[in-house]
């Protein structure tokens, strides 16, 4: 598995708060560069520009690239462009999103 493969699978287990599926499945990620320094560049973006909770994600993005063996720094890059939509989100996400709303979350 190749580093960028690696993070990216570490960012699953990174939930939006408020929508309680992760940024992966929710299509957030739109890309990674693991540079040979170790470095950790993420693109990524939220589902509105204005999200309360954006320092949390971006905490917890960070957090999960670190965990990565070999990442010892990343840069989270918040990007606007392409704005995010519902229809970026996979299948795993409407099936988690489906749950929540069916256990009256």
């Amino acid at each position: 598995m190749n580093k960028e493969t690696a993070i990216l699978s570490a960012l699953e287990e990174v939930k939006d708060p408020e929508v309680g599926a992760n940024i992966v499945d929710l299509g957030l990620v739109y890309g990674i560069d693991a540079e040979a320094d170790g470095t950790a560049v993420i693109r990524m973006t939220l589902t509105i520009p204005e999200c309360p909770l954006a320092g949390e994600i971006v905490r917890d993005v960070k957090n999960a690239a670190l965990s990565v063996s070999g990442v010892n720094d990343v840069r989270v890059k918040l990007v606007w462009e392409p704005k995010w939509t519902p229809a970026m989100m996979n299948d795993n996400a409407r099936e988690e999103i489906r749950a929540l709303r069916q256990a009256g979350h």
